[in-house]
């Protein structure tokens, strides 16, 4: 099995990010066909982590963040040909490694990324409110 190597990587190229959000599979829906947007959700994010399988990336958790409270994760993709490796919660886990214990993660799962998401044994919360997109 190939080594997953875990970064924090402040210029994300838009084209590994497109990639992993296109091979991620169906369920996320993101402007992939939109660069100009892609980039400015990269620029936007405090913090952003890569999953790399030799060299090639295969995952990504983009944040909001002030560092000292709070976290949103805004989103977490992994291509499908390295989903079931652990990769999700490996981005998970180097998230919090970098904000440390003072800062709380959160989340909004889509409904199809919920049982992940307990199976790793986040904590669930009922209290999420949200104005949806326009487009």
């Amino acid at each position: 099995m190939s080594e997953i190597a875990y970064a924090r990587e402040a210029s994300l190229p838009v084209a590994d990010f497109r990639k992993v959000l296109l091979e991620a599979g169906p369920g996320l829906t993101r402007p992939v066909d939109d660069p100009d947007r892609l980039r400015r959700m990269i620029e936007g994010a405090q913090l952003v982590v890569t999953a790399r399988r030799n060299g090639e990336i295969v995952g990504v958790a983009r944040c909001i963040t002030d560092f000292s409270w709070n976290c949103y994760l805004n989103e977490l993709a992994v291509s499908k040909a390295a989903q079931g490796l652990g990769i999700g919660k490996g981005l998970i886990d180097k998230v919090r490694e970098i904000l440390g214990p003072e800062v709380s993660l959160k989340l909004t799962s889509a409904a199809e990324a919920v049982g992940f998401y307990e199976k790793i044994g986040m904590p669930r919360s009922a209290d999420t409110f949200w104005y949806r997109r326009e487009r």
